[in-house]
């Protein structure tokens, strides 16, 4: 029988060739890999003239070169990382960004491990094994600085990359997440919601369960056919065991959340609407982080902003983005 939501893959796989990406996976260490989108010169390697050393296909070993006045006039194009959240894989989640962004920017698209091909057989399961393995992942593709944009989970992924390695992750754009889920913060969601576990509502079985989750995702109430949704149960929540244990690796205890002391610019571009994680919370974050963060609210927008607003929310975090490389 065939799955409608499968068959748009292709599709999705083909416009996203056509903004520049190649698909490319990366062995993170023995027994762990990681699948992204890059680039497509970044995705070829070859051996450099120079010291033998391996370069991307098609770049130039040299990152900047000085014309005739001396004056620098070939510069490599700043890189952002987008990271998804739990409900599917990169390219699904930020389908409205990729080309947009791939016009000025080195986009860079990863798979979080258990999502699409991305896989380990390592038993660590928390967030900060993901970004951990996102910054060798990054670094073994040349990507020297770049801006991260985190959504939900993601987010939480990015928030742990910028603590670990500040001079890679030179600012960051978060939406519909939180520095670290505590207890306290994961019991009252979850209580406001009626769920009675993380994984009952973002790890769905049925249709039901599915459309519970979309109602509860998004400010637009849109109707889809039920086979329509069987059809994504069947295709973007598999993994389901391992992604079960990264719930249960996301959770700390509020006596070990601490607040990190980040040096870089953060935005936080949140859906006005977000039901899964309030405005309020982001304020409280803005609050908690300091001057150099800043906050941005879409109306009309549920905690799925991006892809209910992507004309809104690619204008705020493209003038962001113009913003911060120019600082760079």
């Amino acid at each position: 029988m065939v799955n409608f939501v499968e068959i748009q893959k292709p599709l999705l796989h083909f416009l996203i060739r056509r903004a520049g990406l190649r698909q490319q996976s990366v062995e993170v260490e023995p027994g762990t890999v990681m699948s992204f989108w890059v680039p497509k010169d970044k995705a070829t390697k070859k051996k450099s003239p120079i010291n033998n050393e391996i370069v991307p296909e098609g770049k130039s070993t040299d990152v900047e070169v000085l014309n005739g006045n001396g004056k620098k006039t070939a510069k490599e194009r700043p890189a952002v990382v987008l990271v998804h959240g739990f409900a599917a894989e990169g390219i699904v989640t930020w389908q409205f960004q990729v080309g947009v962004l791939a016009e000025k920017y080195d986009v860079y698209v990863p798979d979080l491990l258990f999502f699409g091909e991305s896989e380990t057989n390592s038993k660590d399961r928390s967030p900060l094994f993901q970004a951990q393995c996102l910054i060798v992942a990054l670094t073994r593709l040349g990507v020297k600085h770049c801006t991260v944009v985190g959504f939900s989970y993601g987010g939480m992924v990015a928030f742990k990359m910028a603590e670990l390695n500040p001079d890679l992750v030179r600012s960051l754009v978060i939406s519909g997440s939180v520095i670290a889920m505590t207890d306290s913060i994961s019991d009252a969601t979850l209580e406001r919601l009626g769920m009675k576990s993380s994984a009952e509502l973002l790890l769905p079985e049925t249709v039901k369960g599915l459309k519970a989750l979309q109602s509860q995702a998004m400010y637009k109430k849109i109707w889809f056919p039920n086979f329509l949704m069987k059809d994504y149960l069947e295709v973007m929540f598999n993994h389901r065991k391992e992604r079960a244990e990264l719930l249960e690796g996301l959770v700390i205890s509020n006596k070990d959340a601490t607040i990190p002391v980040l040096t870089q610019k953060i935005l936080l571009l949140w859906g006005e609407n977000d039901n899964l994680f309030k405005v309020e919370l982001a304020m409280d974050m803005k609050e908690k982080l300091g001057e150099k963060t800043t906050i941005q609210a879409i109306d009309k927008a549920g905690h799925l902003v991006h892809l209910e607003r992507p004309c809104r929310y690619n204008r705020l975090l493209k003038e962001y983005l113009a913003t911060v490389t120019a600082e760079d």
